[in-house]
């Protein structure tokens, strides 16, 4: 390399490095401790929502509630409680409940809170409307019920294990009904 191109190279180098570094205390020279301005005005609130969430706490109580009231009719079940999206709270699995009994519960917990019904009305909407099977995620049997505040569904509750969904959704509703205590 002749001396005219080190030094150019040289040179550029150097401009490369003072840029970066000018630019990395251009970059931090804010204070950290300057406020940061919402991105939202005041005025915009209507294109915000606000929702109720049932905590882990309150969701794992429902769920021991439905487990105690499963056990005092000797019922081996699982119970599961979901959010208002239907994702998962809370599953517990009580001793000797069947293996097929944890997805349905949670299915039956989705179902519930996404129709904001108990499955055993959704189950006869089924008869006019037989595709609604079809929804992934979904089970229409007896065993779940919603959750609701306000009039407006947060969560449900999902059992599944015992002989009948008739059971299953006294249980879930004992469940629920745990929440109001």
């Amino acid at each position: 390399m002749n001396t005219r191109t080190r030094v150019l190279t040289g040179t550029a180098l150097a401009l490369a490095l003072g840029a970066g570094t000018f630019g990395a205390v251009s970059a931090s020279a804010t204070p950290a401790s300057a406020p940061v301005q919402a991105a939202a005005k005041k005025d915009d609130d209507r294109n915000f929502t606000t929702s109720t969430h049932l905590t882990v706490d309150a969701a794992t109580r429902a769920a021991q509630a439905a487990l105690q009231a499963a056990a005092k009719e000797n019922q081996k079940v699982t119970v599961a409680v979901v959010d208002r999206n239907g994702n998962t709270i809370v599953t517990l699995r009580g001793d000797g409940a069947g293996p097929q009994s944890y997805e349905s519960a949670e299915r039956k917990a989705f179902t519930a809170v996404s129709w904001n019904a108990p499955t055993s009305v959704l189950v006869g909407r089924l008869a006019q409307t037989p595709n609604l099977k079809d929804i992934p995620g979904t089970l229409f049997l007896g065993g779940g019920v919603p959750v609701q505040a306000k009039g407006a569904p947060v969560a449900g509750v999902g059992v599944a294990g015992a002989p009948s969904g008739d059971l299953d959704e006294k249980f879930a509703k004992a469940g629920a009904d745990a929440l109001g205590k």
